[in-house]
Order: C-alpha cells, then sequence, then structure tokens
C-alpha cells in the first residue's frame, strides 16, 4: 500500500491543535518533529534515552508530519484541512509559516518516517515513557514505566505541554486520589496517574478517535487497565467528586472548564492545567483566581506553561 504524508509547517504553540486536525480528518499516524525536542533530550545519567538526528529537525518553527492510506482522497479532504488551520488563529493561536505539503511514501517509509521518532523517553524523574514496540529495561528501582503507542492521538510525552502536565502529576500525586483526565488523548497523563499511585482515574475525550486510542494505550499498562475511557464535552454531565482534575489542553478550552472544574472539586481538591502558551497565561490565571482558585505553582518550559491550582478547603 501506498501512504501520502501531509507535512505543515508551524509553531509550536499550535502543534496540538493541528494534531487534533490530522487526527479527525483520517491520518493514520502523526510524528513531531521540533528543534526543542532535539535541544532538551533528556540523558540523567542513566545512559542515552533518545537517539535522534540533528537534520530531521527544522531551524524554525516546528514540523507535524501526518500519514494517509491511499483509501483517502485527499484533494477532497485536504482543502478542510488548510481551512482549518487557519481558523486556529481566531482563537490566538500563531499558526507560523503554516506551509503545508503533501509527499508519495511506500508502506515501509511510512512506518520508518513516524516510528523513528519514537524511542524510550525519560520525561520525569521518575517516569519514561517506552513505546509498546520497543523492548525496555528499567534503570532503576523507582521508574515508572508508561507503554505507549503513539500513533493515533497526541500526547506523546515529547512536547513541553505533556512534560510539564507528567512534572506536575509526579508533585501532586500521594496516592489514591480521584482523578479525571479531560482531553486524554493518547491516555498518557491517565496512565502516568495510575503509575504515581491515584487511585480512581477517569478520562474523557471528545473525539472517538482519541477514546479508542487511549483505551489501547491503557491496556498497554497492567495498572492502568481499569480506567475507564469515555466520550464526553469536557466535564458536562459529570457529577464525580474528584481531588484532582488534570486537563492538557488549549487555554481557551481551559477557560471553558474552570466553573466544572471547581463544581467537581473537593475541598482542598487540585485542577492541573497544561497547554497554556505565554501569551494566554496572565488570562487564565485570572480567570482561576476570579473563580475562587489559589494559586500553588506554576511551571515554564519553553513558551509553555502549566499551572497547579487549588480549591480552597472554605470556600469564600
Amino acid at each position: 500500500m501506498k501512504w501520502t504524508e501531509v507535512s505543515v509547517l508551524t509553531a509550536s504553540e499550535a502543534v496540538e491543535a493541528i494534531s487534533n486536525i490530522l487526527v479527525e480528518a483520517g491520518t493514520s499516524g502523526v510524528s513531531i518533529e521540533d528543534m526543542f525536542d532535539f535541544d532538551h533530550t533528556p540523558d540523567d545519567g542513566f545512559g542515552e534515552i533518545w537517539a535522534l538526528d540533528k537534520e530531521d529537525f527544522p531551524e524554525n518553527g516546528v514540523i507535524i508530519k501526518a500519514y494517509f492510506p491511499e483509501t483517502v482522497f485527499l484533494p477532497e479532504i485536504l482543502p478542510g484541512i488548510k481551512q482549518r488551520i487557519l481558523e486556529l488563529e481566531t482563537f490566538g493561536l500563531d499558526i507560523g509559516a503554516n506551509q503545508v505539503e503533501t509527499t508519495e511514501v511506500s508502506d515501509t517509509s511510512w512506518a520508518t518516517a513516524w516510528k523513528k521518532y519514537y524511542h524510550p523517553l525519560q520525561v520525569t524523574r521518575f517516569m519514561t515513557v517506552v513505546p509498546s514496540w520497543e523492548d525496555y529495561t528499567p534503570k532503576f528501582s523507582d521508574e515508572r514505566i508508561i507503554r505507549l503507542d503513539p500513533g493515533l492521538a497526541f500526547g506523546t510525552g515529547t512536547h513541553p505541554t505533556t512534560r510539564l502536565s507528567m512534572q506536575a502529576l509526579e508533585t501532586s500525586i500521594t496516592g489514591g486520589e480521584t482523578l479525571l483526565d479531560v482531553g486524554t488523548g493518547s491516555g498518557v497523563l491517565s496512565i502516568a496517574s495510575k503509575a504515581l499511585g491515584a487511585g480512581d482515574v477517569f478520562a474523557y475525550d471528545l473525539d472517538e478517535v482519541a477514546v479508542r486510542a487511549a483505551k489501547e494505550n491503557m491496556a498497554l499498562n497492567d495498572y492502568a487497565k481499569d480506567v475507564p475511557v469515555k466520550a464526553n464535552d469536557l466535564l458536562k454531565g459529570i457529577t464525580i467528586e474528584a481531588d484532582i482534575v488534570m486537563a492538557n489542553i488549549l487555554a481557551e478550552i481551559i477557560l471553558l472548564l474552570i466553573e466544572d472544574a471547581w463544581r467537581v472539586l473537593k475541598p482542598n481538591g487540585l485542577f492541573i492545567t497544561s497547554g497554556i502558551i505565554d501569551s494566554k497565561r496572565d488570562e487564565v490565571l485570572e480567570h482561576l483566581v476570579a473563580q475562587g482558585f489559589e494559586i500553588e505553582q506554576i511551571l515554564q518550559m519553553k513558551d509553555w506553561f502549566a499551572i497547579i491550582a487549588r480549591k480552597p478547603a472554605e470556600e469564600e
């Protein structure tokens, strides 16, 4: 079978949104080429974690590559993809150069093209994301392994927003918490939460493709097999009382989520948000404080931020 590679040269802050657009269009795999990932490849003394070729990465911007089988008639769907990307500017997202190109590739080239970027990656002090097709031996006794097939939904551990989310979870989970993962994508944050000792974890995503991918990834990890994954519009209709609400999504969507997060959180509960670009940070902080949240910590990587906010024990 032949495949068509659709590559989009864009800006870092649009990566999640464009990846989601491509997934919804029916891509069979997505890879992200960002020089930041190359320059910030972690190696904390446990050996070479990620082996990449610098020539594969753009000097400016980020390249997202998606792969469509020959059974998909691209001339029919490509205009819609381009239009949806342009519409991201109405949400205040920088789409950078926005260069969209297509290339025909063979079946073998497709598999190599997107899988070559995914190798065991130590994302935090305790957590390492391992592609499902690779063998990996833990380097130390407390290392938590997260098995993942990243081909169908966004969230591999390589993007700053996912790394920040996992770092925030690592500092927030003490054991036994009820956690709601909103916009779960690949399910990586739900899996990480279970690896860190969370109790009941519930994963939600509006996209059915993400729901299927997350279910498959949960099944790859013994400690996450009991995590239910359901299609849902943010937290609408959810009545579960949570200790932690986790949302790694666009800032504009976080703003819509704040009220419901407050509603479902127990007193003293945490609302962890990521996917917040520098230009949107103050707006998100303002709305969180206006709702009554207390800001516990702000994490930063590149131009991205994660915020840990607490619902006070006694509401004012």
